[in-house]
Parts: structure tokens; C-alpha cells; sequence
């Protein structure tokens, strides 16, 4: 199953598909008994594509036994002992693909002419990828965070290593004349090259930026280097060596602050954007800016969906079985403030709810 985005493979998954394209999405459980119902929670919203898909006028025969089969291929691969909060899966004539989340989703089965993609969009958003660098005297490892996931970086020049025996330290020992391994000048060094490896890699991929270590071993990146400046200082030692739950235990407050504090800053800058010309919200008015590419950040509340025609230049409120609507505006939406470099927050269910649940700051 796939779970890692990016923009290349967002722009494919948006491309429309030969009609009809099949997006189903259910909550998931990671463990025992509550993962019991996950097979066949899976099962019923295939029966009930497979009954939308042979009730569509508008998909021949061919077609329908096309994207069954495709279905059915994407749920024998998916292996549901290794499930996280949500998942996803894609048909579409000739192709499918099944997607692992790590937030929950609500049911749903659509079908359109492209994939409904919100979902892992929203997913991304709050599992945004991050770089932690673990700092020690003797070793520097980069982690390549996601969520609440994180894996050792070995893709660039970490980790970084070397000996803490020194030819001479016995002999500086005995005299008194040993510094602090933090004041030795090989270690201001070996810093320096750390240093100088995370700025190749931020600069290939720019992400927030979480440093643990020893108060001194964080003192010391600081005072050497630049790349890590604007980087969240964790002060926890001993990650240089540790197990990916360890780091992750580490960084988590951190995380949660920051996550705190881009919801905070998203919902003052709406009260700021509502004394001016700058302020869109409901979804109509939303989706005609977000048409306009007039957007700078859009705030949506992270399950709320409508489903809506598209007449005049305006919404009108649709049942979920009208074949002419569309089914969820607020993925359109979202992918469209994307597409013109919009950013995009999600907050808690009902924060929005005097706003119609999506807000946005306009650009002019």
C-alpha cells in the first residue's frame, strides 16, 4: 500500500480518469478486536461500488467488469493486519491503488471522472514531513520524520561518526590537561561537517527542522554552523544511538506545539482578513476564490464535506445520489488553492462553524 505523497504523484491522482473512476475510503484500526471489522467494513463498500457502478446508465458493461476487476485487485493486495487509521483505494479502468493513512477517514464510496483525493491531501497535511538531527560528540544521525513516523536518513552523508579516543587523551588526562569534549577542537570540526551536511540536505529538501542532544552539543551546532538557525531545540540526549520510538517520544511536544500554533496563527489571520477585503468563507464563496486563484490560505475543518451542483457561477445544495453533482466541493477546493500555492490548514470539527467550516485569506 502506498502512504508517502508528493507533488508529482498528487498531480497524477488528480488527472481525470476515463469515467468511471472509484474512490473508496473507510476508518481503519491498528489493533485487536476493534481491527475485526475492517475486512468486512471493506468488503460492503465494494458490494456497494459494484451496485453504484451497475445502476449507472452512464458505465457500459465493459467498463463496470473493468473497474470491479481492478477493485478486486486492489483489496487482494491490501493487507489489512498492517492497517493505520484510514485507507483508501483507487479504480479506474486499467489501473488501482490502495493507500494507508495515518488519520481516520470517513466511509464513503464515489465515483466520478478523477480520484478523490482530499483525504490523503488532508493526511499529508497533518502528518507533514520534518527532519530531526540527533547531535552527540561522537555521532550525528538525520531521521526522516512523518507523523508520528520516523526512519534513519542514510540517503545523504549521515550518519556522521567518529572515535572519542584521542591518541594523546591518556596523557592529557593525567596532567589535568583534557578539555570538554565540546570545547576540542576535532569536535568543533566534526560539528562543522555535520553542519554543513544538513545544509545540503535542507537545501534539497526544505522541511521543519527538530534538533535533540546534549544542552552543549546543541550550544555547540549553533555557535559553529548556520543550517540549523530557526530549528527547534529538543534538549534529550542520547538519540544519536536511539531506536526510532525514542525519537519520536522525544520530538511529539514539540510537534503538538507547533501544530497548536499553525492552527492559532491561521484562525487569527482570518480575524485579521475579516476587517478587509481579504476575507472568504461558506462554501461557495470559498470555491469561487479558490477558482480565481485568489486564495493565500485556505482553513478547513478536517471531515467536512458538501455535496453540491455547480450551476451558474454559483453552488446549490445536491442529494449524494444526483449523478450531475459533485460529491465532495471542498476536495475541489482544497486541490485547487494548492495548484495556485496556497497553503492549506486543517483544524478540529466545528472550529469554522460560524464561517460555514472553510475559510479563507484572499491574496487580493
Amino acid at each position: 500500500m502506498h502512504s508517502s505523497l508528493n507533488p508529482a504523484i498528487l498531480r497524477d491522482l488528480r488527472a481525470p480518469r476515463p469515467y468511471p473512476a472509484v474512490s473508496l475510503a473507510m476508518p481503519t484500526h491498528r489493533r485487536k478486536p476493534d481491527n475485526a471489522q475492517d475486512p468486512v467494513r471493506l468488503g460492503n463498500l465494494v458490494q456497494e461500488a459494484v451496485r453504484q457502478l451497475a445502476a449507472d446508465p452512464g458505465v457500459t458493461r465493459e467498463r463496470r467488469d473493468d473497474v470491479v476487476a481492478q477493485l478486486e485487485a486492489a483489496v487482494a493486495e491490501i493487507d489489512l493486519a498492517h492497517a493505520r487509521e484510514g485507507l483508501v483505494v483507487f479504480a479506474a479502468p486499467g489501473e488501482h491503488q490502495a493507500w494507508a493513512l495515518d488519520r481516520s477517514v470517513p466511509e464513503r464510496v464515489v465515483v466520478a471522472d478523477t480520484f478523490l483525493t482530499r483525504n490523503l491531501v488532508a493526511a499529508d497535511a497533518a502528518r507533514r514531513p520534518y527532519w530531526v538531527l540527533a547531535v552527540a560528540a561522537d555521532r550525528v544521525t538525520l531521521w526522516d520524520g512523518r507523523g508520528d513516523r520516523v526512519t534513519e536518513d542514510t540517503a545523504h552523508a549521515f550518519p556522521l561518526s567518529r572515535s572519542l579516543e584521542a591518541p594523546d587523551s591518556e596523557r592529557k588526562e593525567r596532567v589535568g590537561d583534557l578539555p570538554s569534549i565540546f570545547h576540542d577542537e576535532l569536535t568543533r570540526q566534526f560539528f562543522r561537517d555535520a553542519d554543513a551536511a544538513l545544509a545540503d540536505v535542507l537545501a534539497a529538501a526544505p522541511r521543519r527542522l527538530y534538533v535533540t542532544g546534549e544542552a552543549a552539543a546543541l550550544s555547540l551546532l549553533t555557535e559553529i554552523g548556520s543550517a540549523a538557525h530557526g530549528a527547534v531545540q529538543v534538549p534529550f540526549g542520547g538519540l544519536a544511538q536511539a531506536a526510532p520510538d525514542a525519537v519520536v517520544r522525544a520530538v511529539t511536544p514539540a510537534r503538538t506545539d507547533d501544530a497548536e500554533r499553525e492552527v492559532a496563527e491561521a484562525l487569527a489571520e482570518l480575524d485579521r482578513a475579516r476587517g478587509g477585503n481579504t476575507y472568504a468563507a461558506g462554501p461557495d464563496e470559498v470555491w469561487q476564490k479558490a477558482s480565481d486563484g485568489r486564495i493565500h490560505r485556505l482553513v478547513v475543518e478536517e471531515n467536512y464535506r458538501v455535496t453540491v451542483r455547480a450551476g451558474e457561477g454559483h453552488l446549490e445544495p445536491a442529494a449524494d445520489d444526483d449523478l450531475d453533482a459533485v460529491h465532495d466541493i471542498v476536495d475541489e477546493i482544497v486541490e485547487s488553492a494548492l495548484e495556485t500555492g496556497a497553503q492549506v490548514v486543517f483544524v478540529p470539527d466545528g472550529t469554522l462553524a460560524d464561517a460555514g467550516h472553510v475559510a479563507a485569506v484572499l491574496r487580493f
